[in-house]
């Protein structure tokens, strides 16, 4: 099972933490650097266009991120396609791609907010119909170095040739998902590994989504091997369980609170934090051994899962404790699930 951390490069707390959005650039750039180098697997980077993220071109980030770094592999977290011109996702991680020397992936979603839709203009009664269309282009692109395709919205191509090409033969592309099980079962159509984002809620509840992702890819003829589901939940490793859930959950409950009164939602109590952070709740905090053991029942509960991400810096922690978490994941953390997964 790989291990990694996503990050929405969040700067909501500027104002009363004395730190300017190059400091949060900088100290993000030092923890994927250090991600590296202890060990996990892969960091992400999201895409919004608010202003308490500094992620609006999460490319320029990641090719900041392989220049410093020599192993963890480097992807979106997601790349909003709906909104974007697959053309330039395509050449801007296919140069991430050759940066890295063959470390990139994109992780396609229509994301959890909407911003991008009027700012590039788009209509949002359109959000299905071109998320759909621009995956259909990205894909062929990938897989065709010269290709001829038409479409709803964007302007056709003819027997037009797309450069650069990325180290990686089929650079891999995921699909990021939410809870709708149409998107399950495109991606199953597809045979594109699955990115679950579970940030709520009972994480094996998915289960029953899971499995038609699952039935559509071996409907569709792809082999099981091909049909991989990566978990992204919000996550902290500390020392104790004690020590990390309250770390976690002044920050926490701040962010969820302010996104909550958008959507109309409740503020978050500590009852439901805990609650949460139990044994089936989908939050994955705690001591490096509680985590690792909730990892293993998750990927139980799901029919098994390849991938774990953890978003852990909107919380407000400070650097040093961000550093010692990833630390903790590394030389902990992962050697336990390892060591039950083999």
């Amino acid at each position: 099972m790989e291990i990694g951390i996503d990050s929405f490069a969040a700067a909501m707390f500027n104002d009363t933490k004395d730190k300017t959005n190059a400091d949060v650039i900088s100290q993000l750039l030092e923890r994927i650097e250090h991600a590296d180098k202890a060990g996990l697997d892969v960091f992400g980077i999201g895409e919004h266009h608010r202003k308490e993220f500094l992620d609006s071109a999460p490319t320029m980030i990641l090719a900041a991120a392989a220049a410093r770094t020599k192993r963890i592999r480097l992807t979106s977290a997601v790349t909003v396609i709906s909104a974007a011109d697959p053309v330039r996702v395509f050449q801007n991680f296919a140069t991430l791609d050759l940066i890295s020397n063959g470390r990139a992936e994109i992780v396609a979603g229509r994301g959890s907010f909407i911003e991008a839709y009027p700012l590039f203009g788009y209509k949002l009664e359109d959000y299905d119909s071109l998320f759909a269309e621009k995956l259909d282009l990205l894909l062929k692109i990938r897989d065709n170095e010269t290709i001829t395709w038409s479409g709803k919205y964007r302007a056709p191509l003819h027997n037009q040739s797309i450069y650069p090409r990325p180290v990686q033969s089929s650079m891999p592309v995921w699909l990021g998902v939410g809870g709708t099980p149409q998107s399950f079962v495109r991606a199953g159509i597809l045979g594109l590994p699955l990115m679950v984002a579970i940030i709520g809620g009972e994480t094996h509840r998915f289960r029953p989504l899971i499995d038609l992702y699952r039935e559509a890819g071996e409907k569709a003829g792809h082999s099981p091997d091909r049909l991989k589901v990566g978990l992204h939940s919000i996550g902290y490793v500390g020392n104790t369980t004690k020590e990390a859930t309250d770390d976690f959950y002044p920050g926490y409950a701040e962010v969820f609170t302010r996104i909550g009164k958008e959507r109309g939602w409740p503020p978050v109590t500590r009852t439901q934090y805990d609650a949460q952070t139990g044994p089936t709740g989908a939050l994955l905090i705690g001591s490096p051994e509680e985590v690792a053991e909730k990892i293993i029942r998750h990927s139980e509960a799901l029919g098994g899962v390849s991938r774990v991400t953890f978003q852990m810096d909107q919380a407000a922690l400070p650097q040093a404790k961000l550093l010692q978490s990833i630390e903790l994941i590394g030389q902990r953390l992962i050697p336990l699930v390892n060591q039950h997964t083999k």
